[in-house]
Formats: structure tokens, C-alpha cells, sequence
């Protein structure tokens, strides 16, 4: 196909640029093959109970809300459980990076969608924590008294004995993941529609889990570079 060309390129990068955009061609259709079988999931379970979450309400008072009524008209809600527990001495900062660039979606996405970080810390913690790191646009969902993180595997406090077992985990160690969980409404009902659960699939040799890279532009920007990732790691703050 013939396509652009830069300045002072040689016949073997167009080349190797040409079949690579080809790559990336098949990157974008498979991608939206992989979104429109998840779009085709049949109706997920029926959530255990209808949770109690503490979020701030009307003149930054705390509130008591449920589940259903999270969704507020729409037929869908986003969570993102928050790896800051209150054993938590700092939250986790690949979290922390990824929640930077939330704050920026989170003024477009509740357009469609009901959207709430949520962690198992105490409310004021949390928007304590969102006022330091600058977030003007993060909702946030105390699960402190509900059971919510480790039914839908926002911890390993979740998992099966099976699944402990097969990754040798400990028997009373348990810790956060960082974990996206869709729910829908199915008529009188909210249902489970689709978790990122590649957060708990093995990794391929030399990566990490990297569940939500498609959503992530920390890494969707640093895997354009020749450089690539390289051993970098996000922190809560730079020199």
C-alpha cells in the first residue's frame, strides 16, 4: 500500500514501517474484535446484595448509597477497586499512575457511564488522598463496611482454595489488586457484566499482568518509543 514517507527515510525503514502499520491494522481490528465479543457476553450473576457504600454526598457530607442506585438512570456502572487499603501505609503507585489519567477521563466517561474508584479505606482517607494528588474529577467509594473487594476480587481474599493453591499463596495473607468491574441492570436486578480478570492470569515471560493496558496512557505512550518500557515503574512523586 502506498502510504507517507518522512524525510531522508530509507527504502528499508518503509519497508519495515510498511509491515508493521499492517500489524498494527490487525491490532485495531482485533481489538475491536476482542471489544465486540465482550459486548456479546450473555447476562453475567446477579450480584450477592444490594452494597452499602459511604460516599460524599450533597455539601461534601458523607452518604450511605447502595449498588442500584450507583447507576442513577444508566445501564451500566464502572468500578476500579484501588489498591490502598487501611494497612496501606501509601497507595500502590502503578494504581496511583493509572488513576492520574482516570481523573482526566472521569470528566467524559460518567457522559455514559457511572464511574467510582473504590478502596477498603475509610472515605475521608481516600478524599483526603485525592485532594493531595490533585483529582477533580474521581469519585470515590469507601467498601470499608461491605464485602464487596473480595467478592468481586478487588483482594485475593476471593480466590478459590484452588486457584491459592495453583500460585502459592498463604493461607491468611491476602492483598489488593487493582481490578475494573462492570455491572449492569437487568430489569429489577444488577448484574456482573465483565472484571478484568487478566489482573489474575499468568504472565507472559518478562511482563507484568498488565490487565488495564489498554486503557493505561502511561504505557500505551511509552510502547512507542524505542526505548519501550524498560524498567520503569511509576512513583507517587519524581525528583
Amino acid at each position: 500500500m502506498e502510504h507517507l514517507a518522512y524525510p531522508n527515510e530509507s527504502a528499508g525503514y518503509r519497508t519495515a514501517r510498511n509491515a508493521l502499520l499492517d500489524a498494527e491494522i490487525a491490532l485495531r481490528r482485533q481489538t475491536e474484535a476482542v471489544a465486540a465479543m465482550r459486548r456479546a457476553l450473555p447476562p453475567g450473576g446477579v450480584v450477592r446484595e444490594d452494597y452499602v457504600f459511604e460516599r460524599t454526598g450533597a455539601f461534601d457530607r458523607p452518604e450511605q448509597v447502595r449498588m442500584s442506585d450507583l447507576l442513577d438512570g444508566k445501564p451500566s456502572l464502572m468500578l476500579y477497586s484501588y489498591m490502598y487499603g487501611p494497612e496501606r501505609d501509601e497507595p500502590c503507585t502503578g494504581c496511583t499512575h493509572l488513576i492520574d489519567g482516570f481523573d482526566g477521563a472521569a470528566r467524559h466517561v460518567p457522559q455514559v457511564v457511572p464511574f467510582y474508584v473504590v478502596a477498603r479505606s475509610p472515605l475521608a482517607r481516600l478524599e483526603a488522598w485525592g485532594r493531595h494528588r490533585g483529582w477533580t474529577h474521581i469519585r470515590f467509594l469507601s467498601t470499608a463496611n461491605n464485602s464487596y473487594t473480595s467478592d468481586y476480587h478487588g483482594n485475593t481474599a476471593g480466590m478459590s482454595e484452588a486457584m491459592r493453591k495453583e500460585r502459592g499463596y498463604e493461607d491468611g495473607k491476602n492483598w489488593d489488586e487493582p481490578v475494573m468491574n462492570v455491572f449492569r441492570r437487568d430489569g429489577d436486578v444488577v448484574r456482573h457484566f465483565w472484571g478484568s480478570e487478566m489482573v489474575y492470569a499468568p504472565d507472559d515471560p518478562g511482563q507484568n499482568h498488565r490487565g488495564l493496558d489498554t486503557i493505561d496512557p502511561v504505557w500505551g505512550m511509552l510502547d512507542l518509543i524505542p526505548e519501550g518500557r524498560g524498567e520503569f515503574f511509576p512513583k507517587l512523586a519524581y525528583d
